[in-house]
């Protein structure tokens, strides 16, 4: 028996992802007649009783963002989605683009109308340039339908959909950089407050959303509340769709249930591990993830049941490390990364990952300093209070787990 379902992933190649009249046909646009059917209050109490979190990272409740958005006064409103894909080993959302464009446009003008916006933007990352004419084929189409534009499906909401592409930068996918983006500036966080949802792109009211969660906003009004709550348990309901990458037999991506533990995800869905080799460590959402031992492969794949054991869902990715790389090397390639996406802005970030990344050098090659390993924890401690965007507070989560759960790498006891 399968343990992957289909709901967010419900239309993967059941029609074709160029042609709008095959997306309608299969039932496409049925959950923005519905939202358009209600007011924006009914869409929001749906989106609050599906307990979504958001699915770019943050785990943000989609009812809550929603609502805040809507509750911020202004007759120009914007809505972004979050298509900067950047984490490594997170690659969903791109499956999303390809294999169902038209749900996530749907999604995006189910959230232009319950938060009053006119606009929506579909910030795509420059690694997914292909994909854009892709996307834009599927607005037009769109607006030819009646599905976008004035008077959408015959009522007063007025809404369009622009598409913007990133330049590569790992920083972008925080909210105020991206929108520094499209406005052609450096893509550098801003200071806040003013928050997003009151001063985003252009000074507008601004909510931005994932990929992943605008889509579940195209499930629940088409399907309701109750069909999403029916799957994963009590404490965590709904569906994750799922990266993984790295040593298995079947990396891809799937739409899991909330509760599979992570062995059942590893082995039963991936096909475990090639040659059957021992696991060293996996890492959940992308490189600003946590890491963490085979000993917690049994922890059930949700928000609280992870949050006990310090690790995060992040991204939904899961990346695989076997026995043919140690907890250094592997610390040491995510440290490379951050090193080369740190935009500089902040000290803290910026000078931090350098002596992080020379610190992990002398011990690879065992010539460490004896003050070396608590100048490593103290650097990423203070990395993770004190600088100015999420890049940077979660960018050594992964070396502070490893020094929790493998010591001895450290020569600690």
């Amino acid at each position: 028996m399968s343990k992957t379902v289909s709901l967010i992933t419900e239309n993967y190649n059941k029609y074709n992802p160029d042609s709008i009249d095959e997306y309608i046909n299969i039932g496409g646009f049925t959950g923005l007649k519905n939202a358009l059917n209600m007011s924006s209050d009914e869409v929001i109490n749906i989106a609050k009783a599906s307990k979504v979190m958001g699915r770019g990272g943050a785990a943000y409740p989609l009812g809550r963002k929603w609502e805040q958005a809507r509750s911020v006064p202004g007759d120009n409103k914007v809505v972004i989605c979050n298509a900067d894909e950047g984490e490594p080993c997170t690659f969903k959302d791109r499956s999303m683009l390809e294999n169902d464009p038209f749900r996530l446009i749907e999604g995006m003008a189910i959230a232009g109308y319950t938060v009053g916006a006119q606009n929506g933007y579909l910030y795509i990352r420059e690694e997914y340039r292909h994909l854009q004419p892709k996307m834009k084929n599927a607005i037009k189409q769109a607006k030819e339908k009646g599905y976008l534009g004035n008077n959408i499906l015959g009522t007063d909401f007025n809404y369009d959909i622009h598409v913007y592409s990133g330049a590569g930068a790992y920083v972008c996918g925080e909210g105020s950089a991206l929108i520094e983006s499209i406005e052609g500036k450096s893509g550098r966080p801003r200071i806040k407050p003013p928050f997003i949802k009151q001063c985003g792109l252009n000074q507008l009211p601004t909510c931005v959303n994932n990929v992943e969660t605008l889509a579940i906003g195209t499930a629940l009004l088409t399907h309701g509340a109750e069909k999403y709550l029916s799957y994963g348990t009590a404490e965590c309901p709904g569906t994750k769709v799922i990266s993984i990458a790295g040593n298995v037999n079947k990396p891809g991506v799937y739409e899991i249930p909330f509760g599979l533990t992570l062995r059942e995800i590893i082995y039963d869905i991936a096909g475990g591990v090639p040659g059957n080799k021992k696991i060293t460590l996996f890492q959940l959402g992308g490189a600003s993830g946590k890491i963490g031992p085979p000993s917690l492969l049994d922890t059930p794949y949700a928000y609280d049941d992870l949050h006990k054991v310090g690790l995060v869902i992040g991204s939904g990715a899961i990346l695989v490390i076997d026995e043919n790389m140690s907890v250094l090397e592997f610390l040491k390639s995510i440290q490379e990364f951050f090193c080369h996406e740190s935009c500089g802005k902040c000290t803290p970030c910026r000078e931090g990952n350098k002596q992080i990344a020379h610190i992990l050098d002398r011990l690879l090659a065992g010539t460490q300093k004896d003050t070396d390993i608590s100048t490593l924890i103290r650097l990423a401690k203070l990395m993770s209070q004190a600088s100015f965007c999420g890049l940077g507070e979660t960018a050594q989560s992964a070396l502070l787990n490893a020094i929790r759960y493998f010591p001895e790498e450290f020569g600690l006891q």
